[in-house]
């Protein structure tokens, strides 16, 4: 039997519900390395999220499939992979064939067996500036070190370049024409950040050097108009937001509702419990938990082609979050199984996780209900659009000081907006407007929250 009949071809996995395709960002291997079960091999950008994609097979690369920049169909190939003879097998490789055997259930990075963890590459920042595609460089540290070398053998040191570790960030510079060597990174150790590129590319000289570039298929930006090309999470995030609108006849009701007793609950809440602090978002997502047991009609979606409502049993909660990479919705799986304390370190966690971008596409779909504060926003009220296929989403504005009538009286209180968007064939007005109004007397009465358990 030869080489290649004995090769394996790993196919680029599932990354998540809904996503069929992945652009490639960078290739962790080169043809010719030696490879473990589960190290990582590339890492590739979908829809929702930048991801590691680590290989179930060991062995030497033989071919990768596709280059930086390329976008490959989920299910074709990615990488091929060939057996080692038995004189290339390096040392701690040993069990490489019976980890090979056993496979792997690893599709995404985190997921993985844990065979592949000890000799995983630690990925080293890229110096991109150079006209011509660059090798990965040293880190901060090991460059100092190198500059340090080079002084003292007498040469010249070489002039230093943009550090830039994200690939993301490269390809914004240079789709808009900012000049790294221009930009001052705020990351640790100087680091560019898509932040800094984003400033850059509002200054007059950024606008001005953003010229056609028919390497890279860059649009033209004249007379200081700047082109955003409508890609990745920006580009489905405009498709899911413009087939709600085409699918879901939805409707928004709000309503004022006085917040005081929800924010002395939670100072109470996190007084007796300093070690685990309680956040308003995770008061309002227990009271939305409440209120959907009650009108569980909101916890649903349409199947449009079965011509039917399907009500979830279990209510996956979205939180909107926004990041460096458009507005992400992660989902809280089954959040009706959690405490309001475990409900607040999880939704920390979460957020945190979204804004870093490390959560795995399947964390970032198949919600049933959206909580969105958009209150973050100095914003009083909003009529959002319905995450598609789910049937409903409430809105919080801000929290402020407002006259307010208590007990015949007038009094300053602690007052907010909250909306609610829902879709009009899984329920009428009198199924709405009761969740809202439920929703409303818990902020205003917490205790009422014990009472509806």
């Amino acid at each position: 039997m030869t080489i290649v009949e004995r090769t394996q071809v790993f196919l680029l996995p599932d990354l998540g519900e809904g996503l069929s395709e992945a652009e490639i960002v960078e290739w962790r291997v080169a043809v010719g390395d030696v490879v473990t079960v589960d190290q990582s091999v590339v890492e590739v950008e979908t829809a929702k999220a930048v991801v590691d994609v680590p290989c179930p097979y060991a062995g030497r690369v033989v071919t990768l499939h596709g280059a930086a920049g390329e976008v490959r169909p989920v299910g074709q190939p990615l990488i091929t992979i060939a057996p080692l003879d038995g004189g290339d097998e390096p040392a701690g490789h040993a069990t490489y064939r019976e980890e090979e055997r056993a496979g792997s259930g690893n599709v995404l990075i985190g997921y993985g067996t844990g065979h592949g963890s000890a000799t995983r590459r630690r990925r080293r920042p890229r110096l991109a500036v150079a006209p011509e595609p660059a090798d990965l460089g040293p880190t901060s540290a090991a460059a100092g070190a190198a500059s340090g070398a080079a002084g003292a053998s007498g040469d010249p040191a070489p002039p230093a370049a943009a550090l830039v570790i994200s690939p993301i960030v490269r390809r914004l510079a240079r789709e808009h024409g900012v000049d790294l060597d221009t930009v001052r990174g705020t990351g640790p150790g100087g680091v560019i950040r898509r932040a800094d590129v984003e400033a850059a590319m509002t200054a007059p000289a950024a606008r001005l050097a953003a010229v056609p570039d028919p390497q890279v298929g860059s649009a033209p930006v004249a007379d200081g108009d700047v082109i955003v090309p409508l890609t990745g999470v920006r580009k489905v995030i405009a498709d899911k937001l413009s087939r709600s609108r085409r699918e879901i006849p939805e409707v928004t009701i709000w309503v004022d509702v006085d917040a005081t007793g929800l924010l002395e609950t939670r100072a109470a809440i996190n007084a007796a419990t300093p070690d685990a602090p309680v956040s308003i978002l995770a008061l309002l997502a227990r009271i939305c938990l409440s209120g959907l047991r009650r009108f569980p009609q909101l916890n649903a979606r349409v199947d449009t082609e079965a011509q039917r409502i399907v009500q979830s049993a279990g209510v996956h909660l979205g939180i909107a979050a926004q990041t460096d990479r458009g507005l992400l919705v992660p989902v809280l799986r089954d959040a009706q199984r959690l405490t309001t304390a475990e409900l607040a370190a999880e939704l920390a966690a979460t957020t945190a996780a979204a804004r870093a971008g490390s959560l795995p596409p399947a964390r970032l779909t198949g919600g049933t209900f959206t909580l969105n504060n958009y209150g973050v926003f100095g914003v009083d009220g909003s009529t959002p659009i319905i995450n598609h296929p789910e049937a409903a989403l409430l809105g919080v504005g801000r929290i402020v000081d407002k006259p307010w009538v208590v007990d015949g009286q007038l009094a300053v209180r602690k007052v907010t907006q909250l909306s609610l968007t829902f879709d009009h064939r899984v329920c009428d007005g009198g199924v709405a407007g009761g969740f809202l109004r439920h929703v409303a007397d818990c902020v205003e009465r917490p205790a009422l929250l014990i009472a509806a358990v």
